[in-house]
């Protein structure tokens, strides 16, 4: 067996690195799988791997660099995704406020399975951050003269190692010991993430894209 370039074992590798610190994504499926189960917290993740993959393959294809280069585009994504991120921080402020733990039919995650796998779907799809990742990755990976196929491998592999890492999140923090954890701490971690959502948020709003 043929060894792999050097430069794409990079690009996986920083993909990984990136993909699996923790990051709106990840937590809102730490929280989801937490509070209200194994099934809820996988259409999560299921939407954000197809977020992700649709800035793969617009990468591979040279869409996002076509996008970048509007910056308006980039504008209405950062407001949408920003204005996002803070409705979720404000769903967290209003658990952690709550001395009591949402009844399982209101709890946080409990939506149906189309409306949780659109809530992860719209948590990419709104992150322009998302847009230069993958270009980053993508021309880490392809020394000069590269054809197309090495950056379908590219996207391909870093494609496999999102759909593990975000169902990983799922099946992990879904297991009865997280949820015990959870059930003792909610209210900490509720008010960890309305933190951690509401600051990811006004840094979108506020940020200036590249090249501004």
């Amino acid at each position: 067996m043929a060894e792999l370039p050097a430069h794409l074992l990079l690009a996986w590798s920083a993909y990984l690195v990136g993909t699996a610190s923790p990051g709106p994504s990840n937590l809102a499926i730490m929280a989801t799988a937490m509070n209200a189960g194994r099934g809820p917290a996988l259409y999560l993740a299921a939407g954000v791997v197809m977020g992700s993959w649709f800035w793969g393959l617009a990468a591979l294809f040279g869409l996002s660099a076509l996008l970048a280069a509007y910056s308006q585009a980039l504008v209405a994504l950062k407001i949408l995704g920003g204005l996002y991120l803070l409705w979720l921080a404000l769903k967290s402020a209003r658990s952690a406020w709550s001395s009591h733990a949402p009844a399982p039919a209101q709890a946080p995650g409990s939506e149906s399975p189309g409306r949780e796998f659109l809530r992860g779907a719209a948590m990419h799809l709104t992150n322009p951050k998302a847009i230069f990742v993958w270009m980053s990755i993508v021309s880490m990976a392809l020394p000069a003269g590269a054809r197309a196929s090495d950056a379908a491998r590219v996207v391909a592999g870093c494609a496999v190692l999102g759909l593990c890492v975000f169902m990983g999140y799922a099946l992990l923090f879904s297991a009865p010991p997280a949820r015990r954890v959870y059930a003792r701490l909610r209210r900490w971690f509720e008010g960890a993430l309305a933190l951690i959502f509401g600051y990811a948020g006004l840094r979108m709003l506020l940020s200036r894209p590249p090249g501004a």
